[in-house]
């Protein structure tokens, strides 16, 4: 049960090859998980599919969600994130390419934590992600796990 996972839900090969090269420069080294498609990443997330028996409570320190994705889309898979009981605290980051502002609403209407629109310069990308590791991975204050998922259900 490694609570350091960072969920990286992309589907394009460059931009998740990009990221990763991003992560390694950055001495990042968290275990990633790569879902390449909305469907994929809810699997993870739930348990069902190929991750069926993956331990649900254990979820990601953050997901790093790109809105474009085949399948399911990535303000469908947030909504489902923030829907459940056990994922809906989860840090969510929406890591994508769109410049549309409807998507900026849309995702922190959802429930989104961040908002990054990523760069296409590779020095600017790789600097957005060491920022993003600083804080999600070192500064942020995780929420504390919990058996189940049920921390403070009886006022403690």
């Amino acid at each position: 049960m490694n609570k350091n996972v960072i969920l990286l839900v992309e589907d394009n090969p460059d931009d998740e090859a990009l990221t990763l090269r991003a992560f390694k420069k950055n001495n990042i080294r968290n275990e990633i998980v790569v879902a390449r498609d909305g469907s994929e990443a809810l699997d993870y997330l739930f348990s069902t599919g190929k991750y069926a028996g993956r331990v649900v409570s254990a979820v990601p320190q953050v997901v790093l969600l790109d809105l474009k994705l085949p399948k399911v889309d990535g303000m469908e898979v947030l909504r489902r994130i923030r829907a459940d009981e056990r994922t809906k605290l989860m840090p969510v980051v929406i890591l994508t390419s769109s410049k549309e502002e409807q998507d900026v609403i849309s995702g922190y209407s959802l429930g989104a934590n961040s908002y990054v629109r990523k760069p296409v310069n590779f020095d600017e990308f790789i600097e957005a992600v060491r920022q993003l590791g600083l804080y999600w991975l070192l500064l942020n204050e995780p929420l504390p796990h919990a058996n189940n998922g049920r921390a403070g259900e009886n006022g403690g």
